[in-house]
């Protein structure tokens, strides 16, 4: 049954008997897109993100200063194991089902996603699917073509475009809604996100080797607004800047220096030609891609498994259909040569 639509959809529409409008009746978006609209600020977001980016700053500042040695590589640790979270989380195994885990690896993912705290993954995998469906248009969460600060994090300041709100009811969430994992996240998300994120990587600092409390509590805020801006460079920096070996129509790029701040996230032209490949990442190359050799350890203890992945001479042909011609790694090209 198709969901219940509260809001009348952007363009002509057709509506049926009972009332509800069909996903086909919405008018096609086409990219790039970028309406002129009014953006209407969300003041609680921009407080939020206000103080966290204080956090961070100062944060760097006791880094340099008063911070003890173990509570900046503790945060560091943390730092890694959250941005996997996402990366081989919320993002390859949930939002593009690239492949499979097992309840050992998920639960392990979602404690290491939740170590980010960007949304709730149901949240994350909502926001991303609409990404990948309507990219570059005013469907998309994050629409490139509105700027680098509207798609790094501008578009957490405003209110959602109606094309977002109303396309939003049409993606497809039943697996996970069906996730047990994910649903036990989303039901306890704020005393459990809350606790992992903040209230325990300020406490373990303070309490095993005498860290000020306060100290603590900045570096913990401070390398948290970091993860995400990591997560926030792939949306922006990523969809702007790079080659584009693989499609040389589209905007997302791949970025060197994006995929080493986010192991593995910044070959981003060939994730959005191949979003189900679990590697997202271009041939030959994975010393950037710390993510891919995470899953690939879960495969290899087999908790992890049915890893998706494109055939070396597809890859290879889309690059020579639709590719720009660069060949970072040197991979491309010389079996084309063959």
């Amino acid at each position: 049954m198709a969901p219940d639509v509260t809001e009348q959809p952007v363009g002509d529409t057709q509506v049926t008997e009972n009332g509800i409008v069909s996903e086909d009746s919405l008018e096609k978006l086409v990219a790039p897109q970028a309406e002129p609209r009014k953006y209407d600020i969300v003041y609680k977001n921009l407080v939020t993100f206000g103080y966290g980016h204080f956090c961070m700053f100062y944060a760097i500042y006791l880094g340099f200063t008063t911070a003890l040695w173990p509570t900046i590589f503790f945060n560091y640790v943390i730092y890694i194991l959250a941005a996997v979270g996402v990366t081989a989380g919320t993002h390859r195994l949930w939002t593009h089902r690239a492949y499979k885990a097992k309840m050992p690896l998920q639960i392990i993912l979602m404690l290491m996603n939740t170590l980010a705290f960007q949304n709730t993954a149901m949240d994350w995998v909502r926001d991303h699917r609409m990404h990948h469906r309507y990219t570059d248009t005013d469907a998309d969460p994050h629409n490139a073509v509105r700027g680098f600060f509207y798609s790094h994090m501008g578009w957490l300041l405003v209110r959602k475009h109606r094309e977002v709100k109303t396309r939003g009811k049409y993606i497809d969430m039943s697996d996970i809604h069906a996730n047990p994992v994910l649903r036990f996240q989303k039901k306890y998300a704020i005393p459990f996100i809350g606790t992992f994120t903040f209230l325990l990587p300020t406490l373990i600092p303070w309490y095993f080797w005498n860290e000020d409390l306060y100290t603590a509590w900045y570096i913990a805020v401070g390398r948290y607004v970091l993860n995400l801006h990591g997560t926030f460079l792939v949306n922006s920096a990523a969809h702007m800047w790079g080659n584009k070996p693989y499609d040389k129509y589209i905007k997302p790029t791949q970025n060197l220096p994006v995929s080493f701040i986010t192991f593995g996230e910044g070959f981003h032209n060939y994730h959005h030609v191949y979003p189900w490949d679990y590697r997202t990442a271009e041939l030959g190359n994975n010393n950037l891609n710390m993510t891919t050799l995470f899953i690939d350890f879960f495969a290899w203890i087999g908790w992890a498994y049915d890893l998706k992945t494109v055939p070396d001479e597809v890859i290879r042909s889309r690059a020579a259909r639709t590719g720009d011609g660069s060949d970072l790694w040197g991979h491309i090209n010389e079996k084309l040569k063959d």
